[in-house]
């Protein structure tokens, strides 16, 4: 893996002591279906040297603030519970050094150690999760720590979470999220065209949030790079809507983009996940400064 996010040099604001850092973990091991995502890291930092700098949205050059990108994370054979205690650590120094970190997975089972990194800091951290799948299993296929039981071991310490896009989960997860406190899940078929759900879903979330985004959480006709794809998922004005309202009304501390598995000769699902991930750090930063404004008013 090579380059840097964006294609910026340290000149451009690429170094370690940047704001934004990018972390890769090419991990994958415990993905049940279609395989891949441990490319994924490389892709969407290929992709990402294609991306316009200008925001035509935002009206400004994001990576001003200053984006670098981290060397990847080395992973074992050691399993994923090893993996998420490597990242947690990792994770924590540099947010106990004030940085907000975006994590390019690999498999969803690397969720928990951010979290962890960042619940040291904000003992309140509530977690938003944008995901096809309710990844609330307590163990699956004899893994505590596999992918799809990402959001419960994020749940082992975080006390409140909310999944939006949910399309596929099992019965006991269903259950589960019914009968406890604090796990709240918006599935798709329950989305308005007025985009209410939204606001609803961040009304539910404490004033410090980790964003997670698995990539199937999107319809498979914007991002089929995916290894478990599902019908009728989140439109690209849809998860953008989120991190926009998102950012304007919360503290967005930290986020993963994970599960993306790369298809040979397709660059347009590479290309989605680099311009999502810098649209997140764009949106959380204008966030940042309108709260800023507003303090001194």
């Amino acid at each position: 893996m090579t380059g840097n996010f964006l294609g910026l040099t340290r000149e451009e604001g690429a170094g370690p002591d940047a704001p934004y850092q990018i972390l890769p973990v090419p991990y994958e091991q415990t993905v049940s279906y279609g395989r891949g995502c441990a490319a994924g890291p490389a892709a969407i930092i290929a992709a990402s040297s294609e991306v316009e700098l200008f925001d035509e949205e935002l009206l400004c050059e994001p990576h001003r603030v200053g984006i670098g990108t981290q060397e990847v994370l080395p992973v074992t054979a050691a399993g994923p519970e090893v993996l998420v205690a490597d990242l947690q650590a990792r994770v924590a120094k540099l947010a106990g050094a004030g940085q907000t970190v975006v994590t390019l997975g690999g498999e969803h089972s690397i969720t928990a150690g951010p979290v962890r990194a960042y619940q040291e800091y904000y003992p309140d951290l509530s977690v938003l999760q944008i995901d096809a799948h309710a990844d609330l299993r307590e163990t699956y296929q004899d893994c505590r720590y596999s992918h799809a039981s990402s959001m419960k071991r994020v749940r082992d310490t975080v006390a409140t979470t909310v999944g939006v896009g949910i399309r596929n989960l099992s019965a006991p997860e269903f259950e589960y999220a019914q009968q406890t406190d604090g796990c709240h899940l918006f599935f798709a078929h329950q989305r308005d065209a007025e985009g209410n759900w939204i606001n609803e879903a961040i009304d539910l979330l404490s004033p410090n949030v980790y964003v997670t985004i698995d990539l199937d959480g999107l319809d498979p006709s914007l991002m089929p790079a995916v290894g478990t794809p599902e019908p009728g998922g989140l439109s690209w004005q849809e998860v953008t809507s989120v991190l926009r309202r998102l950012t304007l009304r919360r503290h967005v501390v930290g986020a993963d983009v994970v599960e993306l598995a790369p298809i040979g000769g397709m660059h347009a699902p590479d290309f989605v996940a680099a311009r999502l991930v810098y649209k997140f750090i764009a949106y959380t930063e204008r966030g940042r400064t309108a709260v800023h404004a507003a303090d001194k008013t």
